[in-house]
């Protein structure tokens, strides 16, 4: 067993684990966090989408030992203290943008992530350089940026409106 301290959802927790626990099994298994999902186990459907540092990541590929001493925030820690939810699940709700609700607490927090990455004029695949921070985010770069999340019920059109929505975005391009 190794001890491993991280801060998760603004609380630092210090568990004893083996070496090859992945993240999103500490979080859930020893920490009770039901909100990051074991989909695939693979990396290859976003419903284990944290945030590490502000850092968007897939919790079933990384390892918790990875990420001593690292701020993790899973979707129980995204809204402020005293604020009710955040912006994004307002929108997700508002917009339709779940249906079972297994990948939503994923595609929130990778939301989130995406549109800090955009903000701060990170380059995508349909954006290849980096652009000014107030360029427009389309429809499309919002897809190609959350293409790591899928969503087997198909409520994409509410994740791309509430996406849109909080991007301050009204129309689709």
């Amino acid at each position: 067993m190794t001890e491993v301290r991280m801060r998760v959802n603004g609380v630092v927790e210090s568990l004893d684990i083996e070496p090859w626990v992945s993240l999103l099994d500490a979080l859930r298994d020893h920490l009770g966090l039901t909100g990051p999902k074991k989909g695939c186990d693979q990396g290859a459907c976003g419903a284990c989408t944290v945030l590490a540092d502000g850092v968007r990541i897939n919790a079933c590929l990384a390892l918790a030992m990875q990420y001593a001493d690292k701020e993790i925030t899973t979707i129980e820690g995204i809204a402020k203290d005293g604020e009710g939810r955040h912006p994004l699940q307002e929108a997700f709700v508002r917009h339709d943008g779940l249906q079972c609700g297994y990948c939503t607490s994923g595609q929130i927090c990778s939301a989130i992530a995406m549109l800090d990455e955009h903000a701060a004029g990170m380059p995508s695949v349909l954006t290849p350089s980096v652009q000014p921070a107030s360029a427009v985010l389309s429809d499309d770069e919002i897809r190609e940026r959350m293409s790591g999340n899928l969503c087997r019920c198909g409520a994409y059109n509410g994740i791309l409106d509430a996406i849109r929505d909080v991007a301050g975005r009204e129309t689709v391009s």
